[in-house]
């Protein structure tokens, strides 16, 4: 199932997999411990930043 939402701790608590999207692409994808506990791309973690 592909579930679109802005509802982060949402996501995190029931993804196996994530895909975050910038201006309509493909910016950093992996597991809900990998994306935020360890994101790698500067606007992944500038987003986690904000929301916290």
């Amino acid at each position: 199932m592909i579930l679109v939402t802005h509802e982060m701790k949402f996501a995190r608590n029931v993804a196996n997999h994530i895909v975050f999207l910038a201006d309509g692409v493909i910016d950093e994808q992996g597991t809900p411990d990998e994306i935020f506990g360890n994101p790698k791309s500067e606007r992944l973690k500038k987003f986690i930043s904000s929301i916290h």
